[in-house]
């Protein structure tokens, strides 16, 4: 079977099953290696409510070579870059076959978002942050999923989130260092950087080098 007829096969039965909530369709008809794929978040996840866009590019050698896929939508996990959408799942790489096919590697990222491999990361600093304090973390992929994933119009838009908050950082922290005299900008960067997100006050060796870093 020809890659067309294989793609225009897949389509079909996406289409033919909107009990999975899924969607797949070409960017444009008269390229058919490029497309867009979409899938609602797992439900009792920090992903529920959202719907997530998968941007999917099919090599000439499909399905002997696996898509490449991103998230278009930005999205916290550990397997997941919050900043290139870059994936990190076995089945897109050195576990593909040609059975496989964009509908069910959809299916996969969904499940992907319900069971994190946090060690095995794409994004390191959220991969931290899941294994230190999964309670906090839940609470910034859920605000991820209500900023960048949800189709409510009345969702808060970005630059009206405080970024500590936006990156899971306790508040209280970050005035701590800003009474100081350290900008917050560069706090919250530190922070970021030494995957810190809150501090026992009386943990001395650890605001020492935080402040060490902010000195620099």
């Amino acid at each position: 079977m020809s890659r067309a007829k294989r793609l225009m096969k897949e389509l079909q039965a996406v289409r033919d099953d909107p009990a999975a909530n899924i969607t797949l369709e070409f960017i444009s008809e008269s390229d058919i290696h490029r497309l867009k794929g979409s899938f609602l978040g797992p439900p009792e996840t920090p992903y529920e409510g959202g719907r997530f866009i998968i941007d999917i590019e099919v090599p000439m050698e499909y399905p002997f070579k696996p898509p490449k896929m991103k998230f278009d939508t930005k999205v916290y996990h550990p397997n997941i870059s919050s900043v290139t959408g870059a994936i990190c799942l076995d089945i897109l790489k050195n576990a593909w076959s040609p059975v496989i096919t964009l509908k069910s590697a959809l299916i996969s990222l969904q499940a992907l978002l319900q069971s994190p491999e946090p060690n095995d990361p794409q994004d390191a600093e959220v991969a931290q942050h899941y294994l230190r304090d999964k309670e906090s973390f839940s609470k910034t992929a859920a605000l991820w999923t209500r900023l960048y994933a949800s189709s409510n119009d009345s969702a808060p838009i970005e630059k009206e989130i405080d970024e500590a908050r936006l990156y899971g950082i306790d508040p209280n922290l970050v005035k701590e260092f800003e009474s100081q005299g350290f900008e917050k900008v560069k706090i919250v960067e530190v922070l970021r950087r030494l995957g810190i997100k809150s501090l026992d006050p009386t943990d001395n060796a650890t605001i020492n080098r935080i402040v060490e870093e902010l000195l620099k």
